[in-house]
């Protein structure tokens, strides 16, 4: 039997204190529940991100007087895990990730009885210190890098107010002379009016190299980066990073949209290198598997939910580092299946409640980044939802087909596939087998 590793689910929470003995339990939800002791912690680690001056977000949840009035609302939020926006089944696949901002059943009903209670303040000296963000306007990851090697930035175009989607595609140079390993990529729109026209943007890498394609299963030397509203930047785990060559390019494609004025703006590429003469031992590329084939390709008729699949090998053993699913606005729901050589399948990820104003990158801690032999097969399915049901869909009585466009269709995923020698697979099972 082919032997692979994957972590085991987590465990969902069913309620704050249902471990706990009956009186213990009543004793627990009898504590009184206020914005200073309980809700602002919640507040700082998993919505202050977003919400906050400065940012995008609609409102800002740092105070008290800034979040009293939206209290109600963020109930009803949180109940529906609308918000934070975090797409993932919690019933099947893994359930660890580096970035989870999802609340706890727990968190969650420490928001709803303070609501209940009338949003009380609280005594303030029980608040946390304020949490120090990082300048919108730098980068995100210079507090553990430092300021990027290299900025490759595209070639500035100017949106006008009004007018079809345009999708930018100039070329850069890499302005480096030998072989430099990454450890890390972050890529943002310039300005934050540039915020506002781009949907999403691709960096490619583009760079002579013989055998890259046969290795990466027809990739090259893949994907170096996409920018969408929640993937701001990527971290290769230890030990691993992305190859850049002397003579290669980034070919950006950067899907602009009319605001209804005029912007001018460019996307910026930061990237972080290993010191000079360190080269970690595994190669990490980014994948575009497909939730269809030539014969499956994207057909939703008028009023209907459809699905579709795709099927990809892994030519060699590997670690996958993450799942992140694209789709449009009828997508509904996008998973990840291992099909073993032995047969048996595996669940990895589902997005079972996909929305398209969020492309969430789910980032597998390094104890739960599953492990695959050679010769496993990749299902990517997808479903999508072309009915009146859908709150996201502006015409179910339209035909949908594949396209660029945000009316149209995709379905694929962005995976960082770490590749790994017939050796080290073996070492790594014998030294995992257990789990």
């Amino acid at each position: 039997m082919v032997s692979a590793w994957f972590p085991r689910a987590g465990a969902v929470a069913f309620g704050a204190c249902l471990s706990l003995a009956g009186h213990a339990c009543a004793a627990e939800l009898s504590k009184p529940v206020t914005f200073a002791k309980d809700v602002a912690p919640i507040l700082q680690a998993k919505c202050e991100t977003c919400h906050r001056k400065g940012t995008s977000a609609p409102m800002s949840l740092v105070t008290y007087a800034e979040t009293r009035p939206w209290a109600k609302s963020i109930r009803e939020r949180v109940i529906s895990r609308n918000m934070p926006p975090w797409h993932i089944d919690k019933t099947v696949g893994i359930q660890h990730f580096q970035n989870d901002r999802s609340l706890s059943d727990a968190q969650i009903d420490t928001i709803v009885r303070w609501v209940n209670a009338g949003a009380p303040l609280g005594d303030v000296k029980d608040l946390p210190p304020a949490q120090v963000w990082p300048d919108e306007e730098g980068w995100q990851l210079a507090k553990q890098y430092g300021e990027p090697d290299l900025v490759i930035k595209s070639e500035p175009y100017t949106m006008p107010a009004q007018g079809q989607d345009v999708w930018w595609k100039p070329l850069a140079d890499l302005p480096i002379t030998e072989a430099r390993w990454v450890r890390a990529v972050e890529m943002r729109p310039a300005t934050p009016a540039g915020r506002r026209i781009v949907h999403h943007a691709l960096a490619q890498l583009e760079q002579d190299e013989p055998g890259a394609a046969s290795v990466a299963g027809g990739n090259g030397p893949g994907l170096f980066m996409e920018w969408a509203i929640g993937k701001q930047f990527d971290q290769y785990r230890a030990g691993s990073g992305k190859l850049l060559l002397p003579g290669g390019k980034i070919r950006w494609d950067i899907h602009y949209h009319a605001v209804g004025e005029p912007i001018r703006d460019h996307v910026e590429l930061g990237i972080y290198l290993y010191p000079k003469g360190e080269e970690p031992k595994y190669r990490t590329r980014l994948s575009y598997w497909e939730a269809m084939s030539a014969s499956t390709n994207i057909d939703i008729p008028p009023n209907t939910i459809a699905e579709t699949q795709g099927f990809h090998v892994l030519r060699q053993a590997a670690r996958l580092e993450n799942f992140q699913p694209h789709m449009h606005l009828r997508g509904k729901a996008m998973s990840m299946e291992a099909i073993l050589p032995d047969g048996s399948t595996r669940m990895l990820s589902h997005v079972d409640h996909f929305n398209f104003n969020w492309m969430n990158n789910y980032i597998y801690t390094d104890d739960a980044a599953p492990v695959l032999p050679k010769g496993t097969m990749i299902r990517i399915t997808a479903w999508w939802d072309n009915t009146a049901a859908n709150p996201n869909n502006p015409d179910p009585n339209q035909w949908v087909g594949y396209g660029d466009r945000t009316v149209d269709e995709m379905a694929h995923a962005w995976v960082n596939v770490t590749y790994l020698t017939d050796q080290d697979y073996k070492d790594w099972v014998a030294k995992n087998k257990s789990n």
